[in-house]
């Protein structure tokens, strides 16, 4: 596949802005491994081939388990993710899938029920951020693997 365009450099500083925002949820409440499994997630329903191999590169890198990886599209009938992990995949699909899902207070108070206010406005934000990117990823066809090396996964092994 061919991309596109590179679409960065378009608009270097809402992009530079973006990152800012993306480097303050690798240092939020919120443990790695579950905004790892969040990006994933959302960039499988939204089919960004870019976002999903980089961000499975990125969770092998952070040593997450390749067997939690196979089994995250299936995550609800898996054992191996926990009741925390499951709120917060749970609300990444509903987010993710607006369109076609109502936020109901039932969710929330699911939800809640493992995140206090400040962690699930950091899990939102993750959701709501990847969901950008994927917007991008799509739209150009950005090409898996490209940035690895930029992006420091070109080394991780599979």
């Amino acid at each position: 596949m061919k991309a596109r365009m590179n679409y960065y450099p378009q608009f270097t500083e809402a992009f530079s802005k973006l990152n800012d925002v993306e480097g303050m949820l690798q240092n939020s409440t919120l443990d790695k491994h579950l905004i790892h499994l969040v990006k994933i997630r959302a960039s499988q329903i939204n089919n960004c081939h870019f976002c999903i191999d980089l961000h499975v590169k990125q969770a092998r890198k952070d040593e997450e388990r390749e067997m939690r990886l196979h089994h995250l599209s299936t995550w609800h009938e898996s054992t191996l993710f926990t009741d925390k992990e499951k709120a917060a995949l749970n609300w990444t699909e509903v987010l993710t899938k607006l369109s076609s899902n109502d936020v109901s207070d039932e969710l929330y108070l699911a939800t809640r029920q493992h995140f206090n206010e400040k962690e699930i406005t950091e899990l939102t934000m993750s959701v709501a951020l990847i969901n950008m990117w994927n917007r991008f990823g799509v739209s150009f066809k950005s090409v898996a693997g490209s940035m690895d090396k930029a992006l420091g996964v070109e080394n991780v092994k599979l």
